[in-house]
């Protein structure tokens, strides 16, 4: 079986790393010099050449020629399943003795940072003071993990990922020594796919190599399960437009055809901050760094299908100034709205709250979610809901305080109900006295707010910031199931109830 490339390719010396000259420079200096230090540390992300710089230093500093076979006085510890206190005891002991032929004893210690608490004082003291026959080469992806303490006792070095036209130059050297048939925009794709590492970009050209024919951009899209550009393209047109059936109608035909959500929230992400970086549209940029912000946590989600869509269906819908205010027959004497309006400002003023939520005062207890909150009937059909009449502000008299009271609302569902929060956010609000009243565009949010558990959690808040008892109730915009023009994308509306309905999000 022949070597893996990653292997068969990895530096043998300070001068074959790339994209690292900021620091091989440096260590190459220090060794000429002899200006050893006893410990160094070295940071980055993974695949940027921690361990090959650290195997070259142990070898270099003992005046030895590299090799990849083991020395008996270059000792590499994984700190990930060596962890332990006892661990670093045996190590501290073990320190003591002297070299068996090498200059130096040299402990390469990789993932340092996932040395437990006690591990870390144990082996505080032998690294401030090791024996002059002693260095230690630290590494790690995480360095926010290391105590200042370990820090302040090393030579730190961090490496940067490796800029593109870099790795895609190495993967070209690599696929010409091996007589790989493979097109630039295919090696430009394992480039961009190996994010800046090395070591994740040759291994897929490694993958890539052992089917039929000339490598292209297709096939290795084909091995990572990514969608074709056009269509990353063509879902973030939609979110720019505001055309959420569209977007929902194209992420279903994506998961008709295997492509996994954190694949495609991954290259989302990617082609937003390829616009951002060419874009000179402040209010475009803001939009599509907030998207950007959201997108990032899909990979991690439980549930990241679900979170993906919402995210995606949350930033495709228009502004709530610009959707069509509701129609009522009946409208409210003025002289109660104009007093309405007056009392719900004092009352938003009153309670004010500063842009960090303040949690609520009685957080909600898990056997209040299983009844239905004081005063709302839980009865009729979702569906059934007709919109209310005099019980809301009238069309285009949505007012300031009203939209104060609410976000003020949203800001304490965020911090433990992100999901009802994600829904809730997409709410146009309507006060009248004691009921607030949520307009939605889509039959699936309005569902979603009507559920037991959610409006409770909803009265709970807003009562919370109101300062007094308030009802809520959730309603579908009468343009919404009645304009004649929505009519052609009611099976892409249907599609959205669909594609979220048949799952539970909160």
């Amino acid at each position: 079986m022949g070597q893996v490339l990653y292997r068969k390719y990895r530096s043998r010396s300070l001068s074959e790393i790339v994209g690292q000259e900021h620091i091989t420079k440096t260590l190459a200096h220090a060794l000429e010099t002899g200006k050893i230090s006893h410990a160094y540390l070295l940071t980055g992300p993974r695949g940027t050449g921690k361990t090959s710089i650290a195997r070259i230093m142990a070898h270099a500093l003992n005046g030895l020629e590299y090799s990849e076979d083991p020395h008996f006085d270059i000792i590499e510890i994984d700190a990930a399943s060596n962890n332990g206190v006892e661990d670093v005891r045996d190590l501290r002991e073990k320190v003591q003795s002297a070299p068996t032929s090498a200059k130096y004893k040299v402990y390469i210690i990789d993932e340092v940072h996932m040395l437990s608490k006690a591990a870390f004082n144990a082996l505080l003291k032998t690294l401030e003071e090791p024996p002059a026959h002693v260095i230690f080469i630290l590494a790690t992806t995480e360095v926010h993990k290391l105590p200042e303490t370990i820090i302040s006792r090393t030579q730190r070095y961090a490496l940067r990922p490796v800029p593109l036209e870099k790795v895609v130059n190495h993967l070209k050297t690599i696929a010409k020594s091996e007589k790989i048939d493979i097109d630039d925009e295919a090696l430009a794709t394992i480039a961009e796919h190996g994010d800046g590492s090395f070591r994740d970009s040759i291994s897929l050209l490694d993958q890539a190599r052992s089917q039929e024919g000339k490598i292209t951009k297709s096939s290795i899209e084909n091995i990572l399960g990514r969608a074709p550009a056009e269509i990353i393209d063509d879902i973030i047109s939609y979110v720019d437009s505001k055309e959420s059936a569209k977007v929902a109608g194209k992420l279903q035909e994506m998961y008709d055809q295997g492509y996994e959500a954190s694949m495609i929230a991954t290259q989302l992400s990617r082609q937003l901050r390829t616009r951002l970086a060419e874009t000179s549209d402040y209010a475009r940029t803001q939009a599509q760094l907030e998207l950007l912000k959201q997108l990032i946590d899909v990979a991690g989600s439980p549930k990241p299908s679900q979170l993906l869509e919402l995210v995606l269906l949350s930033h495709a819908l228009p502004p709530a100034s610009t959707q069509s205010q509701p129609k009522h027959e009946i409208a409210p004497d003025k002289s109660q709205v104009k007093s309405t309006e007056k009392k719900t400002s004092s009352q938003v003023k009153s309670n004010k709250v500063d842009d960090t939520a303040k949690p609520l005062s009685n957080p909600i207890k898990e056997e209040e979610l299983a009844t239905p909150a004081a005063g709302i009937d839980t009865s009729a059909n979702v569906g059934e809901r007709p919109l209310p009449g005099q019980e809301i502000v009238p069309a285009g008299e949505l007012t300031p305080e009203t939209e104060d009271l609410w976000q003020e609302v949203l800001q304490v569902i965020k911090q433990t109900h992100n999901t009802l929060y994600g829904i809730a956010r997409m709410a146009k609000p309507y006060l009248e006295s004691d009921i607030l009243t949520l307009e939605t565009k889509f039959p699936f949010h309005q569902k979603r707010l009507n559920e037991t558990k959610n409006r409770n959690i909803l009265v709970k808040c807003v009562s919370e910031v109101r300062g007094q008892s308030t009802n809520v109730t959730c309603v579908v915009s009468q343009t919404t199931t009645n304009n004649a023009k929505n009519e052609s994308i009611s099976k892409d509306i249907s599609t959205i109830s669909n594609i979220f309905g048949g799952a539970e999000l909160l």
